[in-house]
């Protein structure tokens, strides 16, 4: 679903407001927030897609580890999962139950309890998880934090999305599918667990509206401008060979039509580079503003790449040269 139509189905629903709910859906956040006491808050998420990968358990695995992704980037900890499948009727029994295995072994992985779900027949496969975990309600990491001053960070390489495409494509190779599976399967767990101990500002993860898709949404609810550096960019392998073969997921172009009126790009900046910013990632990375002191240790506990800065509101929210 593109995100302009989605925004435009948003608009219709009324305000939600209570005293307990910390993050609704208002600010276009990673997951909603409900405060239960002084100390402990509820935090909760759904996500599920089609395969974008051909071995079912790994699919699986990605699911789960996508759908964790929203809990930790809100600062919080998983608890319990319940899983949501579409699955063709007359499918093969072993396909499903590797798909099942990979998610319930990623879930037991992050320590997240599998406790039900929920499945419907279905000509097209598809599937994911429900996660709700706690946070303490002062030590929740939205995206309307980004302060002016903050360095941006990136925690995982872009380009999940050009290969899943050249993958059904048949275009590509097992280097660049070995490292996109390998960045999909890695839990946002120690990125998200390592904001602890920094001068940490706004935290989104960065999935399906690509980079500058949910920058956009962290820029709004921050009311600031992002600045990024496009040869900055950590790119897995293959993906700028991906993008300029032109093996672009439809994904992409409704993330470019929906975010380009609100990005200013530098005549100097690569297209390619600019393409793969609006790249739908899956299991992608973590985008943190954080103090410039923090950048360095940030990065090398994280694994994250520094890719731009947090400026006051200019007449576009994104910046990217």
């Amino acid at each position: 679903m593109s995100p302009e139509f989605l925004a435009k189905a948003l608009q219709s629903l009324p305000p939600v407001a209570h005293p307990n709910l910390l993050v609704g859906f208002g600010t276009s956040d990673d997951a909603g927030v409900y405060k239960l006491t002084q100390e402990c808050a509820l935090v909760q998420t759904v996500d599920f897609f089609t395969p974008v990968v051909d071995d079912p358990y790994t699919f699986g695995a990605i699911a789960a580890a996508n759908s964790l992704s929203d809990v930790y980037a809100m600062g919080g900890r998983p608890l319990t999962a319940l899983s949501i499948l579409c699955y063709p009727g007359q499918g093969e029994l072993e396909t499903l139950t590797e798909i099942l295995r990979g998610g319930a072994e990623k879930m037991a992985e992050a320590g997240c309890l599998l406790v039900g779900g929920h499945s419907v027949a279905d000509e097209d496969i598809k599937f994911g998880y429900s996660v709700t975990g706690t946070v303490h309600p002062e030590k929740i990491k939205a995206n309307s934090g980004a302060r002016v001053g903050d360095f941006l960070v990136l925690t995982k390489a872009l380009g999940t999305g050009v290969i899943a495409t050249a993958l059904k494509r048949g275009v590509a190779s097992e280097e660049w599918l070995a490292a996109s599976t390998a960045s999909m399967l890695t839990l946002n767990r120690s990125a998200a667990e390592a904001l602890a101990d920094f001068d940490t500002g706004g935290v989104t993860d960065i999935t399906g509206f690509g980079l500058l898709g949910h920058a956009r949404e962290m820029a709004e609810a921050s009311q600031v401008t992002l600045v990024f550096e496009g040869n900055q960019l950590p790119l897995l392998p293959g993906a700028r060979e991906a993008a300029e073969a032109g093996t672009v997921p439809g994904g992409l172009k409704n993330n470019r039509n929906f975010v380009s009126p609100h990005v200013s790009i530098g005549p100097n900046c690569n297209p390619t580079l600019v393409t793969l910013a609006f790249d739908p990632q899956t299991s992608g990375g973590l985008l943190v503003s954080l103090a410039p002191g923090d950048v360095e240790e940030y990065c090398r506990r994280s694994g994250g790449t520094l890719i731009g800065e947090v400026i006051p509101r200019q007449e576009h929210l994104l910046w990217l040269r």
